[in-house]
């Protein structure tokens, strides 16, 4: 009879601590005594409110200067009408296979409904007879050797009847659309394709003034040497 009691009193005991220590659900509303509870429950400021803390009251803040967030690209500095600068313009990126057709895949959803899949201008908007006239064709020899620079700036500006893409395609992706096309071109006519994988990027343009007097000075040494 004690041996069946003692049985009970434990069993009871290991069920109420069992029940004591099991999570509650996170059904608990009371988290007891905090050391420091500003920290624990901070105040939020919900976007587009007015906040103390700062000197214009906004909570809403702008990147801080000189930043460029996780993610993106370095500011191009083209200056829209500035056509000399995009005739220069280019860029150090390259594509491999699975980026290239994404980028033909870009092209189809924004570029092809003007300038038609085949990027021949015949896009389904001037088929149809909306436009009065044609968009570019980019196998034609006018556009065929087009500097990539002038592209870009008329995907981030736009061109006559063409608006600006700039909110549509990030930098990369406008890039993207670009060789895409000139993929396209140097399979009809157009210059040699370079923004596969592997292709050497853009030449820096050298300082031939500052190169040349450490070379000079060099050169100036050494017949000194010599009449030594």
């Amino acid at each position: 009879m004690n041996t069946i009691k003692s049985i009970v009193v434990v069993s009871l005991g290991v069920a109420i601590c069992g029940l004591v220590s099991c999570d509650s659900g996170n059904l608990r509303r009371d988290p007891g005594h905090i050391y420091a509870p500003d920290m624990t429950y901070s105040r939020a400021y919900d976007a587009y409110t007015s906040n103390p803390n700062f000197a214009d009251g906004q909570t809403s803040r702008q990147p801080v200067a000189g930043t460029i967030a996780r993610g993106h690209m370095l500011p191009d500095h083209l200056k829209e009408g500035d056509t000399t600068s995009y005739k220069t313009f280019t860029t150090s990126l390259r594509f491999n296979v699975d980026e290239m057709k994404e980028g033909g895949r870009l092209f189809n959803i924004y570029c092809a409904i003007c300038h038609g899949p085949n990027l021949d201008g015949q896009g389904p908007l001037f088929a149809s007879g909306k436009f009065a006239s044609m968009p570019a064709n980019f196998k034609d020899g006018k556009y065929l050797h087009m500097p990539v620079g002038q592209m870009f700036a008329a995907a981030k500006y736009g061109k006559n009847m063409m608006g600006s893409y700039a909110a549509q395609l990030d930098e990369k992706q406008r890039w993207m659309v670009i060789a895409y096309i000139k993929k396209v071109q140097s399979e009809n006519g157009g210059d040699a394709f370079t923004f596969g994988e592997g292709a050497a990027a853009p030449a820096a343009k050298a300082d031939t003034g500052k190169a040349a007097m450490p070379m000079a000075a060099a050169d100036a040494k050494k017949d000194e040497k010599k009449t030594k």
